[in-house]
């Protein structure tokens, strides 16, 4: 049998977790506006397919896409009021953002499927057009219009709105730039309703139903069957080229890049940084969108040894907080041992480097001589070394030696031989104590393998 836990707790499934998230938000007052809207959405995006089926119009079917895309931007707002409900956990610990991000991803790439689904399908219909009955087109057309925009201009989607204004201009946005520039050459009143830009989405329903009115009229003057198909197309085209630039712009965020509108202020902030008092260095700086309007960002920040780490992380903060909200700065103070003092490997039983004396020792000529621990062979091919006392030449490689005064032991070595004691007693000694004694090495009693035992006595 296994353990039995008394008090684990249950696993909830997914419908359960999606059904104690959506009580959580409905128990919100903000949103049961947002839930009255959509559930009008539904009934009307019914009665919409069944005129599209009645009268066989593809342009009323993309039109009904775009109420569609009204049900995902309602579903984005819902999410956005749960984020706000919601806190950080460890598991998510920027917190819930990105599912907004996520959202209005995924809505505009959904309209942009629809648009290319309407576009094969109109290709196909240019083959073999079939019979329109405008008995319906015009109701459905102005039903969707309505509902449209008065969804559009009754819930405030935090979301759509920042990213339509955030990303770039669509093509259907600069023709009608241009066109509202020469109206209101005309017409200067005109200016506050039609510039600097429009809503893109509110541009796209008056578009689209323009376009079915014009269709609606040429089918019945000269059942003109094929400018329906145009019209699905047009519509199908501006649908496209308006969701796109928003679809662009999310995906960035979603890739953790750095918007190209802030870069400039932050290189500003970076320079201010690394004047500040106490700093020396400021590296491996990383600064990311992780919402809508929400950057974060980490910093490497090396400081002076005596200067003071909570001043120095308040001041860096205060610099970067007026951009970066979600900031990482780790610091660390400049090391002055480096570990390239030793161009040897050090014996594990080393403790503490500074316990040890640096000093430079003339590579020997026989490499099967050498102990790796203690210097390192030159190059067969360069001049022999020059040496002498605090002159070390340009052939010289360093040593760590044992500092005898504090630790008589720990390096670890082969107590074989010393490899350089023919070099010591050559007169390499310090001047004034004779070659005969050298330098200390902490190994008295090492015999020498040219001609001593561990006794010290000659060999036979």
């Amino acid at each position: 049998m296994g353990t039995i836990h008394l008090f684990r707790k249950s696993q909830r499934s997914l419908v359960g977790k999606l059904t104690h998230e959506f009580r959580l938000v409905a128990a919100d007052r903000r949103s049961w506006k947002i839930l009255l809207f959509g559930a009008i959405n539904l009934i009307c995006i019914g009665f919409l397919l069944m005129w599209c089926s009645s009268t066989n119009s593809i342009a009323l079917t993309a039109y009904t896409y775009l109420t569609i895309f009204d049900l995902f931007s309602l579903v984005t707002c819902l999410i956005s009021y749960w984020i706000m409900m919601k806190k950080p956990t460890p598991v998510y610990s920027f917190g819930f953002e990105r599912f907004e991000v996520l959202a209005v991803f995924a809505s505009t790439v959904l309209a942009q499927l629809g648009a290319l689904f309407i576009l094969k399908e109109s290709a196909e219909r240019f083959l073999e057009q079939p019979e329109i009955h405008t008995g319906r087109l015009l109701v459905g057309t102005f039903v969707a219009l309505f509902f449209n925009l008065f969804t559009m201009l009754s819930i405030k989607n935090k979301p759509f709105a920042y990213v339509s204004e955030a990303a770039s201009t669509s093509w259907l946005q600069e023709h009608v730039a241009d066109l509202s520039r020469s109206i209101c050459g005309i017409i200067p009143g005109l200016s506050s309703i039609f510039l600097p830009r429009m809503n893109p989405f509110v541009l796209i329903d008056i578009a689209g139903a323009l376009a079915l009115c014009i269709t609606y009229m040429l089918i019945e003057i000269n059942n003109y069957f094929a400018v329906d198909t145009a019209s699905a197309i047009a519509i199908a085209l501006m649908t496209f080229g308006t969701m796109y630039p928003m679809s662009v712009y999310s995906g960035k965020v979603l890739l953790q890049t750095t918007p190209p509108h802030v870069i400039g202020q932050l290189d500003k902030l970076i320079r201010e940084v690394s004047t500040l008092d106490g700093v020396l260095e400021v590296r491996n700086e990383h600064f990311w969108t992780l919402g809508f309007g929400t950057l974060a960002g980490s910093v490497h920040v090396r400081i002076r040894r005596d200067a003071n780490e909570q001043m120095v992380l308040a001041h860096v903060t205060n610099r970067l907080y007026t951009l970066v909200s979600t900031l990482t700065v780790q610091i660390f103070k400049d090391d002055w041992i480096r570990p390239t003092l030793s161009s040897v490997p050090i014996a594990n039983n080393i403790l503490n480097l500074s316990d040890h004396h640096i000093i430079p020792m003339p590579s020997l000529k026989a490499a099967d001589n050498l102990n790796p621990a203690t210097s390192t062979p030159a190059k067969p091919s360069s001049p022999p070394p020059e040496f002498s006392f605090n002159t070390p030449g340009k052939n010289v490689s360093p040593v760590i030696l044992l500092n005898t005064q504090t630790k008589p032991y720990g390096l670890g070595l082969n107590h074989g031989s010393t490899p350089y004691s023919s070099v010591l007693n050559q007169g390499l000694g310090i001047p004034g104590m004779g070659a005969a004694q050298g330098f200390r090495t902490g190994f008295a009693n090492v015999p020498s393998r040219y001609g001593t035992n561990a006794r010290g006595q000659p060999r036979p």
